[in-house]
């Protein structure tokens, strides 16, 4: 069952602006919004478990979320962020399997529930969510191969750089200074999403930062300003 489901209308102002619904009719809108439950949750709050049989769809309006593994050794990686507008759990209802990873909330987030008949019967009756819904999983893909680059890096300059570039790509806002990463991300979460150890994604934006390639804003986002996008940018370590 979702968890704290609050039985109220979404407005249909609010699926306009995601991805998945962003060619449907208001009409259409109409219809998707009286099928959908809003769940609140906590930070740190798990929204499924790994290997939980899952029978909800999740769509993010406010807060952010992270998909994590736990290795044998118990360590934590982080799989991916999701941030407003994005959704998850809909593999599950796709192909009947259980969770291949646990989602929870990064901070208190509101999250739009759809249940899976429903889920269904959306992609049914909607060949323009199926299309949109093909676009996304062919950009989650590409991510995906970025994500499996990080890890093959022996160098750990190199797989923080690459993972900054790809969340900048997917997440990133420009400005004449640079390119602002909206999403603010901790030391941990970068170690957990590269393999690497906090210390040393410390001391080597530390470095960046020092060296102007970098900037921490007021609200700790990340800047990557302009010489640390040129490919021939120092990655020693």
């Amino acid at each position: 069952m979702p968890a704290k489901g609050i039985q109220r209308k979404l407005n249909t102002e609010a699926l306009k602006g995601i991805p998945l619904f962003s060619t449907l009719t208001d009409e259409e809108l109409e219809r998707i919004a009286e099928k959908i439950t809003i769940g609140t949750f906590k930070r740190n709050e798990v929204i499924f478990h790994e290997e939980d049989t899952n029978e909800y769809m999740y769509i993010i309006l406010s807060g952010k979320v992270k998909v994590v593994q736990t290795s044998e050794e118990g360590k934590e990686i982080i799989l991916a962020l999701h941030k407003p507008k994005d959704f998850f759990g809909e593999m599950s209802l796709i192909d009947g399997k259980t969770a291949p990873a646990t989602v929870a909330a990064l901070e208190n987030s509101i999250i739009a529930i759809i249940a899976k008949r429903d889920f269904r019967s959306l992609l049914a009756m909607q060949n323009k969510v199926l299309a949109n819904l093909l676009q996304i999983f062919c950009a989650r893909l590409r991510n995906s191969y970025s994500r499996i680059q990080i890890l093959s890096f022996s160098n750990a300059s190199q797989r923080i750089k690459t993972l900054l570039v790809m969340l900048s790509n997917m997440y990133g806002k420009k400005a004449d200074e640079g390119v602002t990463i909206d999403m603010k991300l901790t030391h941990q979460n970068i170690a957990d999403m590269t393999g690497i150890t906090r210390e040393t994604v410390t001391r080597i934006l530390n470095r960046w930062q020092k060296e102007g390639e970098i900037s921490v804003l007021r609200n700790k986002y990340i800047q990557l300003n302009p010489e640390f996008l040129k490919p021939e940018f120092s990655l020693k370590e």
